[in-house]
């Protein structure tokens, strides 16, 4: 527990330096309006579409879309048919593999940078055990797919500068609370080439409470992830409203996770969580100069 809590005040030390001159990210929700409105006048590539609402994905996934929004998603973040695109820890379910690996497939390169193989973690081998089952059931969607190993530093996720961009989806805060933060930074600033994208989304917490530097409601401020990116050296480019909840109040039993999906209290509330729906969401995108 020691260890953790001083890499944390090693990812906050930089953090503090930033943040005095970051106070208009707290106007997130606006700033990320605005971006938004300017970003989806590029409607979403028919074929990109096809496939979002294509055979090859499962139900469990495509019930998910009216609250993460994928074409908008990608199509703010800038990929393309022929990018190379590493995606972070995509794990058992692979929602973004079943339209990013058959949408690459042919002219791009999707890269899974899952779990480490050596990984005491159960949750880990379960996770890696089922992506693998996932793309082997269907060789013709998957069978380009790349998969390497993401552990903080300890693996190259791509070759160094080879990856168009860097996607993670709603990992900031597991590596807040293993205190690995500036380590993920630096693996994805070594991937990209230069000019190449991170593309980010987590969920949103609330800008004027502090910032829990373990993050143990799932819940991280959008100006602390925009001083995690920065102080690895990345640009800030913009953000997005595409996935933003005002129905969030984020302040539940068993944090974002009382949410749907998971809905960790079970039948208790469940009508009222499922009202609510996913979690309030920031999609911030990012360069490497």
């Amino acid at each position: 527990m020691i260890r953790i809590a001083n890499a944390q005040e090693n990812d906050f030390m930089f953090l503090s330096r930033r943040i005095a001159l970051k106070f208009v990210a707290l106007l997130g929700v606006s700033i990320g309006a605005f971006c938004a409105s300017t970003a989806f006048a590029e409607s979403v590539d028919p074929v990109l579409q096809s496939l979002i609402s294509g055979p090859q994905r499962s139900q469990a996934n495509s019930v998910r879309d009216k609250y993460r929004h994928p074409g908008e998603v990608l199509t703010f973040f800038g990929v393309k048919p022929d990018s190379a695109v590493v995606e972070i820890l995509p794990g058992a379910g692979g929602y973004w593999t079943e339209i990013l690996a058959p949408y690459l497939k042919q002219n791009g390169r999707y890269i899974a940078a899952n779990g480490e193989k050596a990984s005491p973690s159960a949750d880990v081998q379960k996770d890696n055990a089922a992506l693998a089952a996932k793309l082997a059931a269907d060789p013709a969607d998957y069978d380009k797919v790349e998969v390497t190993e993401f552990a903080a530093d300890k693996h190259a996720i791509a070759p160094p500068g080879s990856a168009d961009f860097v996607l993670t989806f709603r990992n900031i805060h597991n590596w807040m609370s293993a205190g690995t933060t500036a380590d993920a930074f630096a693996a994805f600033y070594k991937a990209l080439k230069p000019g190449g994208i991170l593309g980010i989304e987590e969920h949103r917490g609330k800008p004027n409470e502090p910032q829990d530097p373990l993050a143990k409601s799932g819940y991280v401020r959008q100006d602390v992830a925009i001083g995690f990116a920065e102080a690895a050296g990345f640009k800030f480019v913009g953000s997005s409203e595409v996935n933003a909840n005002p129905k969030d109040t984020k302040d539940y039993p068993a944090g974002v996770w009382t949410l749907p999906p998971t809905f960790k209290l079970g039948a208790q509330d469940h009508a009222k969580y499922a009202a609510i729906g996913e979690s309030d969401r920031f999609i911030l995108k990012f360069q490497k100069p």
